[in-house]
């Protein structure tokens, strides 16, 4: 999953944004910004990755937006075609989550 992660902190603009129908429905309902999602995709943390995800690994990435809101984004990448897609984000639960929203409760 290291490719993804090099993908997350290189420059972002080089890659085409493909945002699922669940994701953009999401970004409607809770209120998530693009800008806000960018921002935690270059600046957050990889907190769980998903290998057997199909048609591509995914990773979950753990962050904050400028005005301190945590988000989690869920995204993969199609590194032949140079597309990053945005699988899905939200607001993570406190009650669900430790240590910074970046692990979960057991």
């Amino acid at each position: 999953m290291s490719k993804l992660s090099e993908i997350l902190k290189s420059e972002i603009k080089d890659w085409r944004i493909e945002y699922r129908a669940h994701a953009t429905r999401r970004m409607f309902q809770r209120d998530i910004e693009e800008d806000e999602l960018l921002f935690v995709l270059r600046n957050g943390q990889i907190i769980e990755s998903y290998a057997m995800d199909f048609p591509f690994p995914s990773v979950l990435v753990s962050g904050r937006t400028p005005n301190n809101r945590p988000l989690h984004v869920v995204a993969a990448a199609d590194a032949t075609e140079k597309r990053l897609y945005i699988i899905t984000t939200y607001e993570p639960d406190p009650l669900k989550w430790t240590n910074n929203f970046e692990r979960r409760m057991e």
